[in-house]
């Protein structure tokens, strides 16, 4: 692949600027840095698929709330602007806070989703957190011009979310899934997983090993869903579950009977190091 001159960007002015010069299409990798193959594979597609990339590194501080892993969130940001290169990238946004967030960040306008759309799995957890997600998203549509964006299936409610808000607010953009990448042992990668303890690791492979086993249930013909939650459950008994759930992939409404389009989500933190990590697959 033939590097080109990639440009580091800081700022929204200086951006605007670059982004007015960019001739043809344009693929937005909106990203909070610690870059690993699960980005590497949503950039590949976006180079594969558009005249010029465009990929923010920001640790967006609205999405994440109390006691969450703000200030220890990693930070890589001259290893991931060298595999951005690497990788064909025209230009990495890595703006300040202060920057994305000209006035207080405690008081700023939101995009809020649906309450019906936020107020389950992650969103349940984490209240607000889909309100950050939607805002920074918004902003970067808007600051990129960008033609297609990129977002991984691993985390399936927010890219459900921001589908959703795509269509809802007419955005002139296509939002482009990505399948999951997983290491060699089946963990989903994250940038997360790197604050695993060896032991956590260990424990983490049964968040795999619990989605595989209600496959398997289902393609028997197992449609009950307590069956095989109850299954789920054994599995995942030494981690903190904090979900363990069934929906539509289309609307996300939580389903009692398992079918072609039912989607299983799971997320849990491990004992040890209280990593939380999300997993998910479709049962047929």
């Amino acid at each position: 692949m033939r590097q080109k001159n990639l440009r580091i960007i800081d700022n929204i002015s200086d951006l605007k600027k670059e982004i007015e010069k960019l001739q043809g299409s344009i693929g937005l990798v909106p990203t909070m840095g610690a870059l690993h193959l699960g980005h590497q594979s949503l950039i590949e597609k976006s180079v594969q698929q558009n005249d010029n990339t465009v990929v923010s590194i920001f640790v967006n501080p609205i999405q994440f709330g109390i006691n969450e892993d703000l200030d220890k969130y990693p930070r890589k940001l001259e290893k991931d602007c060298e595999l951005c290169k690497q990788q064909g990238v025209d230009i990495v946004f890595a703006p300040r806070i202060e920057e994305m967030y000209k006035s207080d960040k405690n008081n700023i306008t939101l995009i809020c989703p649906p309450v019906n759309a936020v107020d389950k799995l992650c969103g349940k957890s984490r209240p607000g957190h889909f309100d950050g997600v939607c805002t920074v998203v918004a902003k970067l549509f808007n600051l990129t011009k960008a033609n297609k964006a990129y977002f991984g299936q691993k985390d399936a409610q927010q890219l459900f979310i921001i589908q959703k808000m795509v269509k809802d607010l007419d955005f002139n953009i296509e939002i482009v899934p990505c399948p999951i990448v997983r290491e060699q042992d089946g963990l989903a990668l994250s940038s997360r997983n790197q604050y695993l303890s060896k032991n956590d690791r260990i424990l983490a492979l049964n968040i795999q090993k619990a989605l595989k086993t209600a496959i398997s249930l289902a393609k028997k013909g197992i449609n009950d869903k307590r069956t095989i939650l109850d299954s789920c459950l054994e599995i995942l008994s030494d981690l903190d579950v904090d979900y363990i759930e069934f929906v539509d992939k289309n609307t996300f409404e939580t389903v009692d009977l398992i079918d072609k389009n039912t989607l299983l989500l799971i997320a849990a933190k491990t004992p040890q190091t209280k990593t939380r990590l999300i997993d998910n697959s479709l049962l047929h």
